[in-house]
């Protein structure tokens, strides 16, 4: 499976705002950082806004900021809002799906399977746990900021240590 560049940057978006909870981020410090285009951006952040996952304010003083809290936002549930309109394979596709082996074929099955199995994997893991206490990250998407990507509510979940 490979995840798609709009998938790929929706995380970087999300865990820049993460990085820098408590304050608004702007397209261009997000594109500086993230090292993506701001007009593939846009059309990120307008997704990520639609489906609740981001906050944004227009005008002078405008940006973006998280939509919920970090430790409420799982990593699954992202990619799935994201890569389910992508066919994993023609034969998932409802319109140009031109295989003729679609009805007896074993191998859409096992695609499906596998699928699941990937989403099942990031299901536990929330923005925070990828986020909070990630001094690398941090150095990188909020420097000299001192954060450590806290979360706005209660304990963090350090899901992938525990991988």
């Amino acid at each position: 499976m490979r995840v798609t560049k709009r998938t790929n940057i929706a995380i970087r978006v999300l865990m820049h705002c993460a990085a820098n909870h408590g304050r608004l981020v702007t397209k261009s410090e997000i594109a500086q950082r993230c090292n993506a285009s701001e007009n593939h951006l846009a059309q990120v952040i307008n997704q990520l806004a639609q489906l609740g996952y981001l906050h944004t304010r227009r005008g002078r003083n405008g940006g973006l900021e998280l939509g919920r809290p970090a430790d409420q936002i799982r990593v699954g549930d992202v990619f799935r809002a994201l890569e389910a309109p992508v066919p994993l394979a023609e034969c998932f596709a409802d319109v140009d799906n031109t295989c003729p082996l679609t009805d007896a074929c074993r191998l859409r099955v096992a695609l499906t399977d596998a699928a699941n199995a990937f989403y099942a994997t990031l299901d536990p893991i929330t923005l925070d746990a990828l986020v909070c206490d990630n001094a690398p990250l941090i150095d990188i998407l909020a420097p000299g900021t001192g954060c450590r990507g806290a979360s706005a509510t209660g304990p963090t979940q350090h899901v992938l240590a525990a991988q």
